[in-house]
């Protein structure tokens, strides 16, 4: 009895034809990655074919080219431009493994759409349902960086980079 009752339901859910929306598409409007600039920033283009240039919410990673700000984080940190230039590049190739070409990802928004640059403002969810921003600071490429009032996810954040540190995990271990 129970069986007649089930196969139609079944032969029902198949035919409708779209899948079950992941985490990540649940989330936020999907764009194609075309490039990755440095570790928190890529350009995408959305399903209309407009491509946008993202910057990651709530993180910042090393500088991985010469620039003004490069100049402010040599003053704050201390370091040798040398050696924030080469964690930079260590930092855009870790983003460029987790948003090859042709990825679709997922940009999530908060309270402001756009910085002063005009890049759109995003935290960026993977097709698996893990946010960038958050494994970006939990491998400690990226310092938790916010800025009100997009803090949406900032205690999630926060409570990675914790970890990161105790655990020395990425740049942690060489005092960033």
């Amino acid at each position: 009895m129970w069986r007649l009752l089930v196969i139609p339901l079944i032969l029902f859910v198949v035919s409708c034809g779209k899948s079950t929306p992941t985490p990540a598409e649940k989330k936020g409007t999907p764009c194609k990655v075309v490039r990755v600039i440095d570790g928190d920033t890529f350009t995408c283009t959305l399903k209309n074919g407009e491509e946008i240039k993202v910057r990651l919410i709530g993180v910042d990673t090393p500088e991985s080219r010469v620039n003004p700000k490069l100049e402010r984080d040599v003053q704050k940190s201390g370091l040798e431009r040398e050696e924030i230039l080469r964690m930079g590049k260590i930092a855009a190739e870790f983003t460029k493994k987790l948003l090859p070409e042709g990825e679709i990802v997922y940009l999530e928004q908060d309270v402001q759409k756009t910085d002063r640059y005009g890049r759109v403002l995003a935290y960026v969810w993977l097709k698996d349902g893990r946010m960038l921003n958050e494994i970006l600071v939990r491998e400690g490429m990226a310092q938790v960086y916010t800025i009100p009032p997009n803090v949406k996810y900032q205690d999630i954040l926060l409570e990675a980079q914790r970890k990161a540190r105790e655990e020395g995990k990425g740049f942690w271990k060489s005092g960033f």
